[in-house]
């Protein structure tokens, strides 16, 4: 008994150009997704510890609000391309709605252009965050107190640019999906 899923090679099926790049893609995306979970449990412990510190030694950790603040926005850019992709982002979608049941073809061009800008605004975002990097590179920047506790700030960046950088692609790569359904769609009557 086979069982046949998209994990087997079927010769009868042939596979569509470019389904290993999106799978390839669609890993990427979700492994950055899990790596900013992931973080969401550091963070989470780094309080939890903060607090305990503060209850018993009357005092808190060093780096605790420093790395809280990076660590917050690296998970957010970390975790924006799967939002992206789960169409989880915040927006109002009500005339979208009843559109795309009467014009898919007007509500997917609609949606292509939501996400043209979204790729545009995250894709300048994304740049920023290079001169950023490129500044905390060459001054050795680092978060903490000297004789205490220091981190540089650069490994931060890279991940933040790297989650802002896939978040802008994602948008694209809807927007590429919005616009062969406005091409192939037809409208009802």
């Amino acid at each position: 008994m086979s069982v046949d899923n998209e994990n087997t090679q079927n010769p009868a099926r042939p596979q569509r150009p470019g389904a290993a790049v999106y799978r390839a893609w669609q890993w990427l995306v979700e492994g950055f997704a899990a790596l900013g979970t992931v973080l969401i449990g550091v963070l989470m412990v780094i309080i939890c510890a903060d607090i305990v510190a503060r209850n018993l030694m009357g005092s808190s950790l060093p780096l605790v609000s420093e790395l809280g603040a990076l660590l917050l926005v690296m998970i957010v850019s970390l975790q924006l391309a799967t939002t992206i992709r789960a169409d989880r982002l915040a927006r109002t979608d009500l005339f979208l709605v009843g559109l795309r049941n009467s014009h898919p073809r007007i509500a997917a061009l609609f949606s292509a252009l939501f996400n043209l800008v979204g790729a545009v605004i995250i894709g300048l975002i994304a740049y920023a965050s290079t001169r950023i990097l490129g500044k905390d590179w060459s001054s050795s920047d680092y978060i903490g107190i000297i004789g205490i506790a220091t981190l540089p700030t650069w490994p931060f960046r890279v991940f933040i640019l790297a989650g802002m950088a896939v978040a802008s692609l994602e948008f694209l790569v809807r927007m590429i999906s919005d616009l062969r359904i406005a091409v192939t769609q037809e409208d009802r009557p």
